[in-house]
């Protein structure tokens, strides 16, 4: 089953760099009794994670500030370790981005966006998506159709979505 709007996200254990190491974080934790805006990309350093995904969220993260959100988090079925280079590389951390890492693709299955695609070598991947969550609960949801678009699921296109 995938994640729909009114739906309340599934806890699991994520995992972010903290002063002192890699820190788990749970879902519920980053959710509940906030708005946040949670994008995911199919991996760290791929193409247009990199070059149009992070970047569309940098741009935008000031207009989302103004309709209330809290935080911009991305995830992404990577380690901390990697997250957390790939976001200092995009200035994506110091624009204020959570990069958080979903190494064993726990979350992105309870919300049924996972993909394989071998021949690119992404195994057990997460589909490009970015949602509204308030409280815990999907307010609003864009899947990219194909791994390799970033339209409705860019900052511009959930923005536009929100309304």
């Amino acid at each position: 089953m995938t994640i729909s709007v009114g739906d309340k996200l599934p806890d699991a254990m994520l995992v972010k760099m903290g002063d002192e190491g890699p820190e788990q974080v749970s879902v519920s934790t980053l959710t509940e009794g906030r708005n946040v805006v949670i994008f995911a990309v199919p991996g760290a350093y791929t193409g247009v994670c990199t070059t149009a995904h992070v970047p569309s969220f940098i741009r935008t993260q000031d207009q989302f500030k103004e309709r209330g959100v809290e935080e911009i988090i991305c995830v992404s079925v990577n380690d901390p370790f990697v997250m957390s280079n790939w976001g200092e590389a995009t200035g994506a951390t110091e624009a204020g981005i959570a990069m958080v890492g979903d190494a064993a693709a726990e979350f992105t299955k309870a919300l049924g966006m996972d993909f394989t695609a071998p021949p690119a070598g992404l195994i057990n991947r997460s589909k490009r998506y970015a949602m509204l969550v308030m409280d815990g609960e999907v307010k609003v949801l864009n899947v990219e159709d194909s791994p390799g678009e970033c339209g409705i699921s860019a900052g511009e296109g959930l923005l536009d979505d929100m309304g």
